[in-house]
Order: C-alpha cells, then sequence, then structure tokens
C-alpha cells in the first residue's frame, strides 16, 4: 500500500521536514515521485526503516552510525536489547535529577525556615535501653541520602523480629555515628526489644544503650526532608544555652503513620550539664 508523505509522516510519528531531511541525505527515499506534482509517496512497509531510523538516532547515534546502522540492518532483538538499555539509562538520569531536585528543594525550605523557632526543645534524661538493630553507611547526614538507607534497615529488622516472634517494646529510633577519617555516616536502625533478648532468636545485633543523664530534644512534626532545619534549630539551641553536645544524635520515630507531611519525630542530641558563659543564659 502506497501512502503520502503526510500519512507516512503521521504513521511514523515524526514530521514531513524529518522525511524529506531523510530523503536528502540518502536514509530513506520515498518508493515514488510524481514528475509533474513532485508529490512523495511511501509503502507502508518502509515504516520499518523508518522505526529503525528514529530508535536509533533517540538512542544517541550520530547520523553516520545511524545510516551505517540501518544499513546493516539491525534485528529486532539487538535493536530492543539497544533501546531498554537506553531506556535504564534515561530512567537513571531521570532518578538522579528527581532526588537532586528533592534535595535543592529540602535546602531552600531549610534556609526558609531559619531562624523560625520550629519547636521547643527541653533537656531531659534518656533511659537505657536495649534494641536490636542494623546498620549501613549513607553518604552524608542528610535527609536524602540517609532515608534510603534507613527504609531497608527497618523493613528488614521488623522482619527478622516478627519471624522470630521477639516482641518490640517501644518506637523504632535511628542513631547516627560519624566515623573519624571516613567520607561516610554510619547510621543504625534500631528497635527496642526485651532485656531478655539476646539477638540469638532475631539473627540481629543486641546494643543496649547507655543512660544518657541530659539530652536537649525537641518534637519535629512534618516533612522528613525538612529534618535538617530542625537540628539546625536543636544545635543552635544548645549552643545558644552553654552546653556542649556529645554522644550520638538520635531520631525517635513517634508517629509515621499517614502522610509523610505530618510525620512526628524526636530528636535528641546527648549534652553536657549547662555551664556558665559570658551573656548566655542558664537552663
Amino acid at each position: 500500500m502506497v501512502v503520502t508523505v503526510g500519512e507516512f509522516a503521521r504513521l511514523g510519528g515524526t514530521s514531513v521536514r524529518a522525511l524529506h531531511h531523510y530523503d536528502a541525505i540518502g536514509r530513506l527515499s520515498p518508493a515514488s515521485v510524481d514528475p509533474a506534482t513532485s508529490y512523495r509517496r511511501y509503502e507502508l512497509e518502509q515504516l520499518s526503516r523508518l522505526n529503525r531510523i528514529l530508535a536509533l538516532k533517540d538512542l544517541g547515534f550520530s547520523p553516520t552510525e545511524v545510516a551505517n546502522l540501518v544499513e546493516e540492518t539491525v534485528d529486532v532483538a539487538e535493536l530492543r536489547g539497544m533501546l531498554r538499555l537506553r531506556r535504564a539509562e534515561l530512567q537513571a538520569g531521570i532518578d538522579e535529577d528527581r532526588a537532586r531536585l528533592e534535595k535543592v528543594e529540602a535546602r531552600l525550605r531549610t534556609i526558609e525556615l531559619e531562624g523560625s523557632g520550629p519547636g521547643k526543645v527541653t533537656v531531659q534524661r534518656l533511659f537505657p535501653m536495649r534494641v536490636a538493630s542494623m546498620t549501613a553507611a549513607a553518604a552524608e547526614l542528610d535527609p536524602a541520602a540517609v532515608a534510603p538507607v534507613l527504609r531497608p534497615l527497618f523493613a528488614e529488622v521488623f522482619r527478622r523480629l516478627s519471624a522470630s516472634d521477639v516482641r518490640v517494646t517501644g518506637a523504632p529510633l535511628a542513631r547516627y555515628e560519624q566515623v573519624s577519617d571516613a567520607d561516610h555516616v554510619l547510621v543504625h536502625a534500631c528497635v527496642p526489644v526485651p532485656d531478655s533478648s539476646d539477638g540469638t532468636d532475631c539473627g540481629l545485633e543486641v546494643v543496649d544503650l547507655d543512660d544518657v543523664s541530659s539530652a536537649a530534644t525537641m518534637i519535629h512534626q512534618g516533612l522528613v526532608g525538612e529534618l535538617a532545619s530542625s537540628w539546625q534549630h536543636l544545635a543552635k539551641w544548645v549552643d545558644d544555652h552553654g552546653h556542649v553536645s556529645v554522644g550520638e544524635p538520635r531520631e525517635t520515630y513517634l508517629d509515621t503513620a499517614g502522610a509523610t507531611d505530618s510525620w512526628r519525630i524526636e530528636l535528641a542530641q546527648p549534652v553536657t550539664a549547662a555551664t556558665a558563659r559570658s551573656g548566655r543564659k542558664m537552663t
């Protein structure tokens, strides 16, 4: 069946101008040209060649490479594999751009919230507890880098506890450990368990968290991506009130049901007892 150049362009998902170009460079010529009107006609069988030309072009090959590959008649299986590889590359780029955009938006939000005082800070005791945990490394102590590490860790911890019928005794929490001279942060996903649990029943590391006499704490309620703003507010409060941060900071996930913009997370930073500083308040 022979069709007009306009119909052929429509069926092939391209433009008449592109078909003229492919004809000019010898990549795809019409089946016939009316000598009186110069109207071009294409056969439907030529769609197969056009599909290959467009696919190779979308794969990023140069015009010369496309011409050579078309002449070599790349088979369907090979072309399908090339297209799938290109699709994976494009998807990876999209995912990277989306993650970068989310990080920029979170940082912008942190800047916008500076000085707004997102929550009340109190100093309280952190009681000792036994936790079952798993550990992994995150590139940096940033919600965008930490969240993809914590999610699978917590999922696996809860899976093992459930499979071993080990009772969960409290809200899950994350501890962060900055390793000296390392370019990463250790992230510990912890779930409180009974004091009688020794880890052999669930295949997890069991750690006893020490009694912390003083920790500056506050409740973050909102997007996980805005945690950086709350942590900065907490750090500034600690400094303004004459305390010194000591030990590992932790996040306790008090309420993570529903949308992520309504989560309640307790931030806790162990501190030394307040000391007198010139011009600063004591608590």
